[in-house]
């Protein structure tokens, strides 16, 4: 026999089932609020990832070319059988020396310049690593600057650079082969910035050169001069 003060088994369970009634309540609203796995990819369906046009900047010409030209040629040639061992652009590095920066402090200041309109992003100063007595430079100075382009950025570079900027250089006879260095990387010596179509005459303070370095995924010298051939680099002619 109970006493009158003590609850019995029934007013106990009474607060365990209300909670757990407004719980399942509570799950049965979220699932109705939240939509479906099928909802989701329908109205995902519509939407296309960000791309260079989104952005502003229209679709590199030489990457459509890549994926409907020069992939399968080099497959046949090199008999590939996956197209991800097809070899592929990296990225490009824009990079001036600048020993005059330790006297002239405009140098630097133009040299960035220079870069920023011809990649089409900002220059990075580059400083000395250690102090060298023989040519002044102490650890820290600034002795560079350099521009590294991927994706959208570095094709629309490697265009103007085989279309625009190579073909407007004086006396010119084609890119030498001898710029590989054994492991599918290609180094470009420039000697004029003024080259680019993009660099105004009356804003220059003197002729200035840098160094274009092609990064590529190859695995040997052969495969990187053919995937720059395919992409229309005028390498001289072999005898």
């Amino acid at each position: 026999m109970t006493s009158a003060s003590e609850p019995n088994e029934e007013q106990a369970q009474q607060p365990e089932q209300a909670e757990e009634q407004a719980a399942a309540s509570s799950g049965r609203q979220r699932q109705q609020q939240r939509p479906s796995r099928s909802r989701r990819g329908a109205a995902t369906q519509g939407v296309e990832p960000a791309s260079a046009s989104s952005n502003g900047m229209p679709k590199p010409r030489l990457l459509e070319i890549y994926r409907s030209e020069i992939v399968p040629a080099m497959m046949g040639e090199f008999e590939f059988t996956s197209v991800m061992e097809v070899p592929r652009l990296q990225k490009i590095v824009l990079n001036v020396g600048l020993g005059e920066a330790l006297t002239n402090s405009r140098a630097m200041e133009s040299a960035t310049r220079d870069l920023a309109t011809i990649g089409g992003q900002k220059a990075i100063i580059t400083r000395a690593r250690k102090s060298i007595a023989s040519f002044k430079v102490r650890e820290g100075n600034p002795i560079g600057a350099c521009v590294t382009l991927r994706g959208a950025r570095m094709y629309h570079f490697l265009d103007r650079l085989i279309n625009t900027a190579l073909p407007r250089i004086r006396d010119f006879r084609g890119i030498s082969r001898r710029g590989f260095d054994g492991r599918g990387n290609f180094s470009l010596g420039i000697r004029e910035q003024i080259i680019f179509p993009e660099i105004d005459y009356n804003q220059i303070d003197r002729i200035r050169g840098f160094q274009v370095t092609i990064t590529t995924t190859a695995r040997n010298d052969a495969e990187a001069m053919r995937l720059l051939e395919l992409f229309g680099m005028p390498f001289v002619r072999q005898n």
